[in-house]
């Protein structure tokens, strides 16, 4: 059953959010060609997902260092997990078992769950400390030079 997204799942975050959705997507793409009987397309699918995962949780992990979140180091530790496990499928893919449904289900609801707990969580201090930059910034822009040239 395909994963939708809804408005609970939403951090708050636009970049976080869009790229959740693109999660969503993959994982709902991973569901399309699986019913299509396509392996090719779901070794290809597998890969995509993985790579931009673990890509977003880069992203995810260097934003709550910056705004110095408490649980930063836990929480790299769960996308830790999370990609082992994900690694796992694939090379059990790979060696020719069909893991997708058993993917599928394994990744929609670890993806729910996690945005809903585990990232919702950290929402706070990336938002304070992203309100803090943009501050600094317009602070910083508000020397002689930039009324010079205004």
């Amino acid at each position: 059953m395909a994963l939708v997204w809804t408005a609970e799942l939403d951090t708050g975050i636009e970049l976080i959010d869009q790229q959740h959705r693109k999660i969503v997507d993959y994982i709902n793409q991973l569901e399309e060609v699986d019913r299509s009987g396509d392996r090719a397309g779901v070794g290809k699918v597998l890969h995509e997902l993985l790579d931009y995962t673990i890509s977003h949780f880069a992203f995810e992990e260097n934003l709550q260092e910056e705004a110095g979140y408490r649980f930063a180091k836990p929480h790299r530790k769960v996308h830790e997990l999370f990609t082992r496990r994900a690694k796992e499928y694939v090379a059990n893919f790979e060696a020719g078992q069909d893991v997708t449904e058993e993917v599928h289900g394994m990744l929609s609801a670890w993806l729910v769950n996690h945005i809903k707990r585990d990232d919702a969580d950290y929402v706070g201090a990336v938002k304070e400390n992203m309100q803090h930059i943009i501050k600094e910034k317009e602070r910083k822009g508000r020397g002689w030079l930039s009324r010079f040239f205004r």
